[in-house]
């Protein structure tokens, strides 16, 4: 009987132990990477220049020498079929990874002599999952800017198109947000996301297709609150619905890793290529009712 209690408790928290064992692994590893090299401080927010870049994850080649540029003040949309490579362009245009091959330049400065910190001074993210902290409304927009007055926040959460909803709720802008915005709408996690962003006033936008999922009153809001973000800065948008980027500067289409096409939706229309192809796709699909 005194053998049974512990056994039991044993058996029971075998899973934990397993769960444990694993985190621990990944922790050792992570711990194990080579810290980013760069101590150079980030110039101001300029073109950034692909020039032969090839990236794998692991074995797997996802970007095949890649050389393209990426200018200042416009928007320029990635599309493509899943697993051509968007992602990869745009974390690699953070410096989440450096690239295998070849080089990335920001404003002609070479990307890996910048220390990570400075350069993520002049980038704000806008991705299709927001990750919230668990913490109040106002700290979750506040982490954009740290030494944000109040006075900013709100201004910023106005032009998010989340004031409102925000006043709605209990406490306000002092309302706790449950761990990873659990307690909000999607549509919600995203504006109080843009709003973040507009509060960090960057010079660079990272926008992952930030209203793929959302129905359609939070993506109209949405998509104003993105448009004022944008104004005037460097933006470079994923796109799965072709009809968002369809006014970009410019639209660069990606297929294996590698760049099939270029230019405005007008040029790639006349090419009937494969940016003609997915968007016939879509205009067909629209027209589909029950």
């Amino acid at each position: 009987s005194r053998v049974f209690d512990p056994l039991t408790s044993a058996l029971t928290n075998f899973t934990e132990f397993r769960y444990f064992s694993i985190a621990g692994g990944r922790i050792l590893s992570l711990m194990k990477e080579p810290e980013m090299k760069g101590e150079r401080q980030s110039p101001a927010a300029g073109d950034i220049v692909f020039e032969h870049v090839s990236f794998a994850y692991q074995d797997k080649e996802v970007l095949h020498d890649i050389t393209v540029t990426l200018p200042k003040n416009s928007l320029t949309a990635l599309v493509g079929p899943s697993g051509s490579g968007k992602s990869t362009v745009m974390k690699l245009c953070a410096r989440f990874y450096d690239p295998q091959q070849g080089h990335l330049f920001f404003n002609g400065v070479p990307m890996d002599e910048i220390a990570p910190e400075s350069l993520m001074s002049h980038i704000s993210m806008v991705f299709q999952d927001v990750c919230l902290f668990q913490d109040t409304i106002r700290n979750n927009i506040r982490f954009g800017k740290t030494d944000a007055m109040d006075e900013e926040i709100i201004a910023a959460a106005k032009k998010a198109c989340c004031h409102d909803f925000i006043m709605r709720l209990p406490q306000g802008y002092d309302t706790m947000v449950g761990e990873g915005g659990c307690t909000l709408s999607g549509g919600e996690k995203q504006r109080i996301s843009i709003a973040r962003a507009m509060l960090k006033d960057a010079q660079i936008i990272l926008l992952d297709e930030a209203t793929a999922s959302l129905d359609p009153e939070n993506e109209v809001e949405i998509q104003k609150a993105i448009d004022t973000l944008i104004k005037g800065r460097t933006v470079i948008a994923i796109a799965h619905r072709l009809k968002t980027i369809k006014k970009a500067d410019r639209i660069i289409v990606l297929d294996n890793g590698q760049i099939k096409e270029e230019g405005t939706h007008d040029e790639l229309i006349r090419q009937e290529g494969l940016y003609s192809h997915l968007w016939n796709i879509q205009e067909s699909i629209s027209g589909w009712k029950l």
